[in-house]
């Protein structure tokens, strides 16, 4: 006989943990299952060193279940966010534009946590919540829905019986796979380096997003590591170049990163092993099957650009709370899910699209496009209410 939850979460990362805690949290029975084991130690092999920035409305959810307390002590405020152009002969700031969270609220833009903690911390969490159960280990391989519920088969050969099964298992994923939902998938022939370095100038809260081509160099502020000034950085490049770097020994990387960072805080250290992986854009179909939501990389995948990717799938996640919380006894039903693909494919495909957008005008290689770009940034930011706009939409508040 069938194991029965309430909701079965596939997929234990960031996200899909979050979810747990935050399903559990509101009273809901959670299984949460998940191939991999979590690696909870940031220099243990395997860890995740990217690190994500949660965004004003996601704090709040955070703060809702019961995870941020745990978090609090741990993240660096994102007080402004600084957005530079490079993209002249020489690699050098040419525009420097900061746009400070103070223009359009009392908190900072949001707080950046690395991965491996957010894991740690999150794990923690659920281990208070007696209604979330973690199956670590364990992946989902089968989808069998009918009317009143849904079927999951994992790779241990158990079947747990829901009411709701919530996708979180990746790019990949294979429970859209298995409801046969299709992708759009965008290749941009990038790869992303992510680590982490100290610095001899303090960040001072300022995540600075450098432009010049194939990417931006994105340095994030961490708090201090080993008694420096420190930052995670994410360093976007065409494939071959970002390959190269990768192979570089220490001491050459540490020169081309300082010098891809225009020097701005002074010389970079590597503070961290380098991690590499390939940037794409995707967006589901739909967001919904029969007995199945999915959210966040089952749902869309965005490059990693003004923190959009892990707060958008925090939004996916709010909305099914609150369609939860409104009608308890539709949990997972056709009229509930089709009231969640209405609230977030739109928004979805709409930020997708601007990323996409970002991320083609960050590549820009010719000069006079790249000036282009640095007259664009220009004439935005001279705007006051176009200024305001975009970082209320960058916090997903409009």
């Amino acid at each position: 006989m069938a194991e029965t939850c309430d909701i079965l979460i596939s997929g234990g990362g960031i996200a899909g943990l979050t979810a747990a805690a935050a399903f559990a949290a509101s009273g809901f029975s959670v299984i949460c299952a998940d191939p991999a084991p979590p690696v909870t130690e940031r220099d243990a092999d395997g860890s995740d060193l990217r690190t994500t920035a949660f965004l004003q409305p996601a704090q709040t959810l955070l703060d809702r279940c019961g995870v941020w307390p745990r978090l609090a002590d741990h993240a660096a405020p994102l007080q402004v966010m600084r957005i530079v152009d490079a993209g002249g002969a020489r690699p050098e700031p040419r525009v420097v534009k900061d746009f400070n969270a103070a223009d359009i609220s009392g908190q900072p833009f949001g707080w950046n946590l690395p991965n491996w903690l957010l894991r740690r911390e999150l794990i923690a969490r659920l281990a208070e919540l007696p209604n979330a159960d973690l199956r670590f280990g364990t992946g989902t391989t089968g989808l069998f829905t009918r009317t009143e519920a849904a079927h999951v088969s994992l790779s241990d050969g158990s079947q747990i019986q829901a009411r709701l099964v919530v996708a979180c298992d990746g790019r990949n994923s294979p429970m859209r796979r298995a409801a046969g939902i299709p992708v759009k998938t965008t290749r941009y022939g990038q790869k992303a380096l992510a680590f982490a370095v100290t610095h001899p100038s303090p960040h001072d809260n300022v995540s600075t997003e450098i432009h010049r081509s194939g990417g931006p160099f994105t340095l994030v502020p961490l708090p201090d590591y080993q008694g420096r000034p420190s930052s995670a950085v994410v360093w976007m490049e065409r494939g071959p170049r970002a390959q190269q770097l990768l192979d570089l020994d220490t001491e050459a990387f540490e020169a081309a990163m300082t010098e891809r960072s225009c020097g701005l805080y002074g010389d970079l250290k590597l503070a961290s092993r380098r991690t590499i992986w390939p940037i794409i854009s995707q967006s589901a179909q739909r967001l919904n099957g029969e007995r199945l939501a999915l959210m966040a990389e089952a749902a869309h995948v965005v490059p990693p650009i003004g923190a959009q990717g892990l707060n958008m799938s925090l939004g996916d996640l709010r909305c099914l709370l609150e369609l939860a919380a409104a009608r308890p006894e539709g949990l997972g039903d056709a009229e509930m899910l089709a009231a969640y693909h209405k609230a977030r494919h739109g928004e979805i495909l709409l930020r997708v699209t601007g990323i996409d957008l970002l991320n083609r005008t960050s590549m820009l290689a010719p000069r006079p496009l790249r000036d282009l770009r640095a007259l664009g940034l220009n004439a935005l930011y001279s705007l006051a209410p176009v200024r305001k706009t975009l970082m209320q939409m960058g916090l997903g508040v409009k």
